[in-house]
């Protein structure tokens, strides 16, 4: 949460001429409702089965390889997720920063309601307990103190693509 997923994947799709595809959307497209709601009436498990067929319909999709996935903060942490974009041939990038860093962006951002933010407590224990699984990404970026523009120039940079 607040690693600014959306923002530098629109920003990056935007420099390679691909697609951006948020995940977050493609489940609320497919269960008709919002996160928070499915969190709320059904639970996290049910929005993580929700989340994991999601994640296989965009992998299915035969311009996958030309599109800039945003997964939520949890779906890569969720090791059949986690194999199903390796297995894919897919580029996995962690765009990190320290958890203070995270919750000010929370924070800063308002707009969709974060189940998961809960209190500072909280917050930093749900990110030590996902950072391992993050770091098994294929490319770690540190964010703080960089813009989206910047983010999505450090990936590009970083996975040797000239010119986008």
């Amino acid at each position: 949460m607040g690693a600014g997923k959306t923002t530098v994947g629109q920003a990056l799709a935007e420099r390679l001429g691909w697609r951006f595809v948020d995940l977050d959307d493609v489940v609320e497209e497919q269960e008709g409702r919002a996160i928070e709601e499915i969190f709320r009436v059904r639970g996290e498990a049910s929005f993580r089965q929700a989340e994991k067929q999601a994640l296989l319909a965009v992998l299915a999709r035969p311009d996958v390889r030309c599109l800039v996935l945003a997964v939520g903060g949890g779906a890569f942490v969720q090791p059949e997720n986690a194999a199903a974009l390796q297995q894919a041939g897919l580029c996995v990038v962690f765009l990190d920063a320290s958890p203070d860093e995270l919750r000010r962006r929370c924070a800063e951002q308002g707009g969709r309601p974060r189940p998961l933010l809960g209190d500072e407590h909280r917050f930093r224990q749900l990110y030590e307990q996902r950072r391992a699984s993050y770091m098994k990404a294929d490319l770690r970026v540190e964010t703080t103190g960089l813009n989206a523009g910047d983010t999505a120039a450090a990936i590009l940079h970083n996975l040797k693509i000239e010119g986008a």
